[in-house]
């Protein structure tokens, strides 16, 4: 079955929304041609995973947000997000900037943190050298060009070469109207032997309106640079999700991934790596709690081109209550990328009997002189360490509570931020009990 894409929005709209935002030509016409592209490209087909029926069309594109006076302003549950006294923030209200800092020495050494349509103002070149060509493509399915066609709001980072951040920069996109959707584009570079951390949240609260989140991010580091890509997604069941994180890992390059994916509507996240120069790295977590009737799919994927490369994928997920999820963890090796390792581990835990997750291994070698292993398992809370706990005089419900938080710790544990580590840690706390 195919998905009624017709929308309200065509090319004149599209004209007028991006020469609304003074765009440079190049970018409204790939807007025009991703438009074109919407009408003919398939949907994409995540593994075991019918979306036919999913919302893609019913949403309102633009909405404008209030800037804020204070962080104090803010709600609670967005606050607690934020580490006390961080100087590198950027907050998105629907689609607009609400409050932006940066650290004055950041700026001095000439690092970016900006919104999207300032950096295609001020940083044009920049933007435009990486926009949609070496992570992600327009084409590649009706999804990608639909955000090529509608984005709306997003983050460009650039830290330039030589210059290694030891302070996190972070962006709280806020989906304040319940009616808005988010067609944002995360845009992270690194260059030559530079480092920084990134940290993500999206938060929603429309629990019954319905609108859709169509987000790309690409995640470019440079030979010899690291980045760290933390994320806390966290939208409401009336918010359909496709998230598309990709990143590209050049000569002696890392980046490393830690994604809470905690949204409680219907999800399509794809995470995919390739390590196009010699010696590069990727380490790729997800965390997951699904619950309700929501259906969930995710894709860690990490591709080897160059030698010696090194890619290890760890996803852990819990079921609950009818939902369901498939995790797939791909580890590819391409000929000529000798030496490489690929390693992965997926692993579902299920609270209830009407739960169901499915954990795929999926390795494919194209190349002799490498190593490459997975491991997968699909299962209940362990009876043996639960009697371990209940022996002790703890009760059941605490027991289960303190298992499922020792699963989740992998991945939980590797968020940089330490207030985004803690709101996690709520947020699973919130959806198992």
């Amino acid at each position: 079955m195919t998905v009624d894409t017709k929308l309200p929005y065509d090319q004149e709209y599209i004209n007028q929304f991006s020469k609304d935002r003074n765009e440079p030509e190049w970018m409204k016409s790939l807007r025009l041609h991703a438009l074109d592209q919407a009408a003919s490209l398939e949907m994409p087909k995540p593994d075991k995973t019918r979306i036919g029926k999913w919302n893609f069309s019913n949403f309102k594109h633009s909405a404008k947000g209030e800037e804020l006076s204070s962080l104090e302003n803010l709600p609670v549950e967005i606050k607690d997000f934020i580490e006390k006294g961080s100087e590198n923030l950027i907050i998105q209200r629907n689609h607009s900037v609400a409050y932006a800092s940066l650290n004055a020495e950041l700026k001095e050494k000439g690092v970016i943190f900006t919104d999207i349509f300032t950096a295609l103002k001020e940083h044009e070149d920049l933007v435009k050298r990486y926009y949609m060509k070496d992570a992600v493509s327009v084409d590649e399915h009706r999804l990608t060009a639909l955000h090529a066609a509608l984005m709306n709001g997003g983050i460009f980072v650039y830290v330039p070469k030589n210059v290694e951040l030891d302070v996190p920069l972070q962006t709280i996109f806020w989906q304040e109207d319940p009616e808005v959707a988010l067609f944002n584009h995360v845009l992270v570079v690194a260059d030559d032997n530079s480092s920084l951390t990134y940290v993500e949240n999206y938060i929603s609260s429309n629990h019954e309106q319905e609108t859709v989140a169509n987000i790309v991010t690409e995640v470019i580091a440079h030979n010899n640079a690291r980045i760290s890509f933390g994320a806390v997604d966290n939208f409401a069941e009336g918010t359909t999700t496709y998230v598309n994180r990709r990143g590209v890992a050049y000569r002696d390059a890392k980046i490393d991934w830690a994604l809470g994916q905690m949204n409680d509507g219907n999800t399509v996240s794809e995470n995919i790596t390739h390590l196009v120069g010699d010696n590069s790295e990727s380490n790729a977590k997800t965390v997951t709690v699904g619950r309700g009737k929501q259906t969930q799919n995710f894709t860690a994927k990490i591709v080897h081109f160059g030698k010696e490369s090194e890619g290890y994928i760890l996803q852990h997920g819990v079921m609950k209550d009818s939902a369901t999820a498939i995790f797939n963890g791909i580890g590819k090796i391409e000929h000529g990328a000798s030496k490489s390792n690929a390693e992965q581990e997926s692993r579902v835990l299920m609270l209830s009997e009407k739960s169901r997750g499915d954990a795929n291994p999926i390795l494919l070698i194209d190349e002799d002189d490498v190593t490459a292993g997975h491991a997968a398992s699909v299962g209940r809370v362990d009876p043996v360490q639960l009697y371990y706990l209940m022996s002790r005089g703890i009760t059941q419900q605490e027991a289960e509570r303190l298992i499922i938080h020792g699963f989740l710790a992998p991945v939980v544990n590797q968020l940089p931020i330490e207030s985004v580590k803690k709101q996690l840690t709520q947020v699973i706390e919130r959806k198992v009990y």
